[in-house]
């Protein structure tokens, strides 16, 4: 694979596509010369506003609650580490590494587009953590995505002032597990083995650092890009299964969508009708079809498939303009203004997620439903009855129906949106909050379901192909067979099914049946 030239950050120009190529493929950064020149004119800006004695939010003031707190000059660079210090207060699992790697990114970004007051030197410090490796631990609990995801972004910034611990692995940003083992050390100690040297804090560098969504949004940009591989697999998943089944593909006719006008449909039909083209199995029982119409599992992918990628496109559309939003409080103005507002407010990006977790458990539902059609032996057309050549003696794909059952119903649970709910924090500045990192969260988990129950319909489906022959199925169906069986055998009888899921949600993780 060629290796891709440096990513310049210039805080307006960073795409989804980039963000994954950085945390997932390691692509290296560096600070946009126009960039460098706009921080170090926002950031003079600050030091004459600290000079002028002026009061000034979290400059020469306390923060949030205690903003009516004036600092003495001699106390505004301690009052930034203090408060640094004081806002890692995250608990839980640690975030995965392409996460953190992806959060560091966004928050160089935010910082070289010049609004936060901040010298060059502290994004060009996450770029070049960015560029040999290095990640800090950052706990997943703690943010209510409200004046910013606080602690994520403290546990961040301690790394930068040679606090706490930092890590390094070869591969640390890949989404795989093929990662290398993660090793860990004393943060200023491994940024100066890395020829690296940990940041003094000036006046608002501290509030710079962690006033800001790049916690969630790097969740969520992640996660739509793993979420529009789902999307594709769904439609293979699912014609395979509508071939293994003797269903019709004649609910897919443009004309019937046509006739709707929905986008997401009308291009989730032509897909299908894509992946059966050519079919023998099809031709194979046209005239002596006996059904009107397929069960809506299989009828109906255009309805419900369609509209999961209209929301797809509706999330991406906020997650994409987070990624160079300007979300520090308060903001620098060339002009030599300083403005309080509250662009740190998680709400777009926590509303994106909420949909996005809605849409992929559609997803998993339609295909736990067809998985089900695949092994019932009422309902499979004279498949064997689940899927063993030896049923009764044999078991064979019962249980991983019942899998798909139990993830798809977790599912369910998880879809309840997590930006309607609020409670108050900081003594009740902040009053209403979006709970965005929690939406962040739950998705992530969403996205393992729906990638396992999909690799289960996969095998299901193959297995079901099989019964079929010596007919084949449409071209990208029998793609699809063969990308299956390069991983997971067929079953002759039972065995233990745990690692062929495991093994076809990696392919699906992988964008492998993408189309």
């Amino acid at each position: 694979m060629t290796e891709l030239p440096p990513l310049d950050l210039d805080g307006s120009s960073l795409t989804i596509a980039d963000l994954v190529a950085v945390a997932d493929r390691g692509r290296r950064v560096r600070l946009a010369p126009a960039a460098r020149e706009r921080m170090l004119a926002t950031r003079a800006i600050v030091d004459r506003i600290v000079a002028s004695g002026d009061a000034v939010y979290g400059v020469t003031t306390g923060f949030g609650k205690l903003s009516d707190f004036a600092i003495p000059h001699d106390q505004l660079a301690q009052l930034q580490v203090n408060l640094v210090r004081s806002h890692a207060a995250g608990v839980g699992p640690r975030l995965p590494a392409r996460e953190v790697r992806a959060m560091m990114l966004l928050r160089a970004n935010v910082l070289a587009k010049g609004y936060s007051g901040a010298r060059p030197d502290l994004a060009e410090l996450l770029c070049g953590m960015l560029n040999v490796g290095l990640y800090p631990s950052v706990p997943e609990q703690g943010s209510v995505g409200a004046s910013g995801d606080l602690a994520p972004l403290a546990h961040l910034a301690l790394s930068l002032l040679g606090e706490g611990e930092l890590n390094y692995a070869e591969g640390a940003g890949r989404a795989s597990s093929s990662a290398g083992t993660r090793r860990s050390g004393p943060a200023a100690d491994v940024l100066r083995a890395h020829g690296l040297e940990p940041v003094v804090l000036g006046p608002k560098e501290g509030l710079a650092l962690i006033n800001g969504t790049q916690a969630h949004t790097a969740v969520a940009a992640l996660a739509l890009a793993e979420a529009k591989r789902y999307w594709e697999t769904a439609h293979v998943a699912g014609a395979a299964s509508l071939e293994a089944l003797l269903g019709t593909p004649a609910a897919f006719d443009a004309r019937i969508h046509a006739a709707r006008g929905q986008r997401g449909q009308m291009e989730s039909a032509a897909k299908l009708l894509a992946l059966l083209a050519g079919s023998e199995i099809r031709e194979s029982h046209r005239e002596n079809d006996a059904r009107v119409q397929d069960a809506y599992a299989l009828r109906c992918m255009p309805q419900v498939h369609g509209p999961v990628l209209d929301a797809l496109r509706f999330a991406e559309s906020l997650i994409a303009a987070e990624l160079n939003a300007a979300t520090d409080n308060p903001l620098v103005f060339d002009d030599g203004t300083m403005l309080s507002g509250g662009n740190f407010h998680g709400q777009a990006v926590a509303m994106a997620l909420d949909v996005l977790a809605i849409a992929m458990t559609n997803l998993a539902t339609m295909s736990e439903r067809r998985i089900d059609r695949l092994v019932h032996p009422d309902l499979n057309e004279g498949l064997p009855p689940f899927l063993t050549p030896t049923a009764g003696v044999s078991s064979g794909f019962m249980m991983a129906q019942v899998t798909a059952a139990a993830i798809t119903s977790e599912c369910k649970v998880l879809a309840h949106p997590a930006s309607v709910d609020t409670i108050p924090t900081d003594g009740n500045k902040e009053d209403v909050v979006p709970m965005a990192m929690g939406a962040a969260t739950k998705l992530r988990r969403v996205l393992h379901n729906v990638r396992h129950v999909l690799a289960i319909e996969l095998m299901s489906a193959a297995q079901g192909l099989e019964s079929r022959r010596p007919l084949r199925g449409g071209v990208g169906v029998e793609k699809a067979y063969a990308t299956v069986r390069s991983v997971v055998p067929a079953l002759v009888a039972d065995r233990v099914l745990g690692p062929d899921i495991e093994a076809l949600a990696d392919l699906v993780l992988s964008g492998a049946f993408e189309l």
